[in-house]
């Protein structure tokens, strides 16, 4: 049978036992390995395959040898406990292998794993697991992980107390990263955690996430957002210092000072419109730009994007021009415009 993403988020949670396999299919290799894994970790837990009650067969191996999938189901092995038998790279020329290991599976044999890679409504696999009652199938898309998938994740990794607003920044946070990255800011947000007992809270978040390329130049940007020029300067040198590409960084000046257009311009609010931007923005960086987008008026920010704009032309001419000078300027130019 074929579940949906609720039922299917229940199932890897805690696989029926009762079934004789499950087909995890998609276009995206990452998220299948990450499902798949999570499904046969829980099915023989951390010393199943120590204990060889895991068996790996590739599809192109089991191609050359189709009698080879029956026997690992049927096989008993020296330790109790659940047994796996995972075949990766399935293909809908092994249909016919499977649809006979499932018509011979019984109660008490390995329940087998599967993967594959992207496959259509046709599809003789999909059918094969699909149309059978003893088997699911699952498909694995590129959309965000539901907030069911992010609770599930949270508790597996020992965080069971979030903060609503730090939820919803998760929520955020699942749909700028890839899977991969999203997990292991889960991991290290449980680290960071480890022996605190209270929520979540949005600062949290904020320290846990990947520093974006803005976030990296946040400081000379919000010193002229904030209307503190004295402190560009010095800024600016610490920069230099570091090697920071002066386009990068009128680049990230323009899309931070066009979030605060759009927040400031907003008949919702400046909150719903930073709490819908991509990337997200998360804890005090998010407080500091609500404050900033309230203190400019739109007429300002447009005068900033405008110096922004033409320091960029500036930058990408032909002319020689002293590029980290110039970006100083520019900022200082913003910072002037401050509303006092």
């Amino acid at each position: 049978m074929k579940l949906n993403a609720r039922d299917a988020t229940r199932f890897l949670a805690k696989p029926d036992l009762s079934k004789a396999g499950v087909l995890l299919y998609g276009p995206d290799a990452m998220r299948i390995a990450l499902k798949r894994q999570d499904v046969v970790k829980t099915l023989i837990g951390p010393d199943g395959e120590t204990e060889m009650r895991l068996t790996r067969i590739n599809g192109a191996e089991l191609r050359k040898d189709p009698a080879r999938l029956l026997d690992a189901i049927k096989a008993q092995g020296f330790f109790p406990g659940q047994r796996v038998v995972l075949i990766e790279d399935a293909t809908d020329g092994l249909s016919k292998t499977f649809l006979a290991a499932i018509q011979g599976w019984l109660p008490g044999d390995a329940m087998m794993v599967v993967t594959a890679g992207q496959l259509n409504a046709r599809s003789a696999l999909r059918k094969a697991f699909e149309g059978s009652n003893s088997c699911v199938g699952i498909g694995i898309y590129t959309d965000p992980p539901s907030r069911d998938e992010i609770e599930a994740t949270l508790k597996k990794s020992g965080v069971t107390a979030v903060d609503p607003d730090a939820m919803t920044d998760l929520d955020n946070l699942s749909r700028a990263l890839s899977l991969g990255d999203f997990r292991q800011t889960i991991e290290k947000l449980a680290l960071y955690k480890l022996d605190d007992d209270t929520p979540v809270s949005p600062d949290d978040i904020a320290a846990c996430a990947p520093l974006t390329s803005e976030a990296v130049l946040d400081d000379a940007v919000n010193f002229a957002a904030d209307g503190n020029s004295a402190a560009i300067v010095p800024q600016m040198r610490r920069l230099a210092g570091q090697g920071v590409n002066p386009t990068s960084l009128c680049i990230g000046a323009t899309r931070h000072f066009r979030l605060l257009h759009a927040a400031a311009s907003s008949d919702q609010g400046p909150e719903a419109t930073l709490s819908r931007a991509r990337p997200p923005v998360f804890g005090p960086r998010r407080d500091r730009m609500i404050r900033q987008a309230r203190q400019w008026q739109t007429p300002r920010l447009e005068a900033a994007l405008k110096v922004l704009t033409d320091t960029d032309l500036a930058l990408r001419s032909s002319s020689p021009v002293p590029a980290m000078a110039m970006m100083e300027r520019a900022f200082i130019r913003i910072a002037m415009l401050h509303p006092r």
